[in-house]
């Protein structure tokens, strides 16, 4: 089967460091979907994956999370699944990657994709619509129907990915959604997935959230740069607010004052800590995916598709990955066929 793979850990502008490759076809275990791949996404973490770093793999690699495809074969223990599905998910990140035209991922964590997308445009929500999920409505103490309502969200780096999904379920929770963009095209993308304000995360953000009467927030998800908001959003939640995470911090972070004295609640997010450590609830991210698809299908979520490269190759993956890195991309970039 076709796939794109590495066996070095080079900068993007490397030819070597994606390379098409021929592998065999893989066979279900007991809890998989063997699925034929039809579109793929790309994401940061694919990007952190690949980048820079000494070691060399003694066979090829293959990356990539996100993917929609048909079911071809299932383990003798899935249930749910057949044959001609056609399904969604974001997989494992310590299994073998969906940048494949054949793929296993464990059934528990797939859901039969969206009626109303294309597979390109299905492919394009799962890692990220479980992120937001998952932080909004699992790790930070929000219902998903109605925990919103009264209450300001911020959304920092609202045009991407995760943003992009996340300004949908909290304006659909009943949050009034301030977004951060700082271009033309990325406030105008900002404001089509349903943020009420957006301002400007080059300047200072209290000030243009003072010019928009609030004086306070009640919770924060930080999807960019966990250092550089720290303080200022410590500042600006409310007593018993709540902050979430999912990048790194550059440095270490000081949870004391006015987070302590305040008590505001730190939610980090791993969309891949459940399928990693097959926790007893994995299953969950399954239905987090059939939720996602029923709510797309009645026309309460939007799709995020925003560009797409065809064919799947290490060529267009590569441009990929390069443009992912610019930092320019909005909503979500997708490969599709072979």
């Amino acid at each position: 089967m076709k796939a794109v793979a590495l066996t070095r850990y080079l900068p993007i502008d490397d030819p070597q460091s994606l390379l098409d490759v021929e592998l065999p076809q893989p066979q279900p275990g007991e809890h998989d979907l063997l699925v034929r791949v039809e579109a793929v996404s790309v994401n940061p973490v694919d990007t952190k994956v690949r980048s820079p770093k000494p070691q060399v793999e003694a066979q090829p690699k293959v990356l990539g999370y996100d993917a929609a495809g048909v079911v071809e074969a299932v383990g003798s223990r899935v249930e749910g699944f057949r044959p001609g599905d056609r399904v969604y998910y974001a997989g494992d990140i310590t299994r073998s990657g969906s940048n494949a035209e054949y793929h296993l991922v464990d059934a528990r964590v797939a859901a039969v994709a969206p009626r109303s997308l294309d597979a390109a445009q299905a492919a394009a929500l799962p890692l990220v619509a479980i992120t937001a999920w998952e932080l909004l409505f699992q790790r930070m103490p929000f219902d998903s129907e109605h925990g919103g309502k009264g209450k300001s969200l911020l959304v920092i780096a609202g045009a991407g990915g995760v943003g992009s999904i996340a300004i949908q379920l909290a304006r659909r929770a009943g949050f009034t959604v301030i977004a951060t963009a700082s271009r033309p095209e990325t406030v105008a993308w900002c404001k089509e997935m349903g943020a009420q304000h957006v301002i400007n995360h080059r300047e200072p953000l209290a000030a243009q959230l003072q010019a928009l009467g609030f004086a306070q927030i009640d919770a924060a998800i930080n999807l960019a740069d966990t250092s550089r908001y720290w303080d200022v959003l410590g500042e600006l939640l409310i007593p018993q607010g709540h902050v979430g995470l999912i990048v790194e911090p550059s440095e270490a972070l000081k949870i004391g004052d006015p987070y302590k004295f305040k008590c505001i609640g730190i939610h980090w997010e791993m969309m891949f800590a459940r399928p990693r450590f097959k926790t007893p609830d994995m299953a969950e991210q399954g239905r987090i995916l059939a939720r996602v698809a029923e709510l797309i299908d009645a026309g309460e979520l939007k799709n995020i598709q925003r560009e797409q490269l065809v064919p799947i190759n290490a060529a267009n993956m590569r441009e990929a990955h390069r443009r992912l890195e610019s930092g320019s991309t909005i909503g979500k970039l997708v490969l599709a066929g072979w």
